[in-house]
């Protein structure tokens, strides 16, 4: 039997994402994309991280995050602040903004959540993102 769990994945995010973008477009939600809400959901969770850590929980790499950093920057949703203890040491940082968009992107993905989870009981769902963690682990440990 052929395995096609990577194929599957992908092709998941890819159809999942383009939901993400028109659930946005639906609600007239335009102050992110769909990559840019992996960036705040990141930050809503620890805002004022380095950028190297902001790459890591991503996924993203850095020289993609620049340019992304770059656009949220001037459309006002993150600010770049050096760090305290380490002047060199570049954190990102929400803006006002960007946090008060936190209740718009929590519900776009309750109803994406609710798209994938369909016909799903709750055992189901706990043991799929159990197996979904181990495989993440698997392909983290080749990094």
């Amino acid at each position: 039997m052929e395995r096609q769990g990577g194929f599957l994945i992908t092709r998941i995010k890819q159809v999942g994402g383009r939901i993400f973008e028109r659930i946005l477009a639906q609600r007239n939600i335009d102050a992110f994309n769909g990559p840019q809400g992996r960036i705040l959901y990141v930050l809503w969770q620890r805002d004022g991280i380095p950028i190297s850590e902001l790459s890591r929980e991503t996924g993203l790499a850095m020289t993609t995050l620049t340019g992304m950093l770059d656009r949220m920057e001037t459309n006002g949703l993150v600010r770049r602040e050096r760090g305290d203890a380490d002047r060199r040491k570049i954190l990102i940082n929400l803006t006002e903004n960007a946090k008060m968009l936190k209740d718009d992107y929590n519900e776009v993905t309750k109803e994406i959540s609710e798209i994938y989870y369909k016909g799903f009981a709750e055992e189901e769902i706990r043991q799929f993102e159990a197996y979904l963690r181990r495989i993440l682990v698997n392909v983290e440990e080749r990094m």
